[in-house]
């Protein structure tokens, strides 16, 4: 796949909310990713490796007591990145409900995703 078709895969999936699949298809085995600064420590800070990354997104979803809304945009794809802008509003076991936002950019090599960072305030 190339990166407009990777792109477009991962929005058909995190519609669906299927985020460990997103994991599953589309991330090499190296992949990194990066949180925003500021935000880079922590059990959800930055981690490099797949199985780093499944975790971290299974400690997120251990958080969430409740998704009551959530969504994804479209993506913008220049050459090997691509980028969306998501929003999550969902209560939490640590923080309550608390509505998020924000723009997250993905490198693409050999057809799978090799780094994700995270920008949000």
């Amino acid at each position: 796949m190339d990166t407009q078709q990777i792109a477009n895969r991962y929005v058909e999936l995190c519609r669906a909310g299927k985020h460990e699949q997103i994991q599953e298809e589309l991330y090499a085995d190296d992949a990194v990713s990066i949180e925003a600064p500021g935000n880079q420590g922590g059990p959800l800070g930055n981690v490099e490796g797949l199985a780093a990354i499944r975790q971290k997104g299974r400690d997120f979803m251990a958080d969430v007591i409740e998704i009551h809304d959530s969504w994804c945009s479209d993506p913008a794809v220049g050459g090997d990145w691509f980028s969306l802008a998501m929003s999550i509003d969902a209560t939490y076991k640590s923080m309550g409900r608390m509505p998020m936002a924000e723009v997250a950019v993905y490198k693409v090599r050999d057809g799978k995703i090799v780094h994700e960072q995270f920008f949000y305030g």
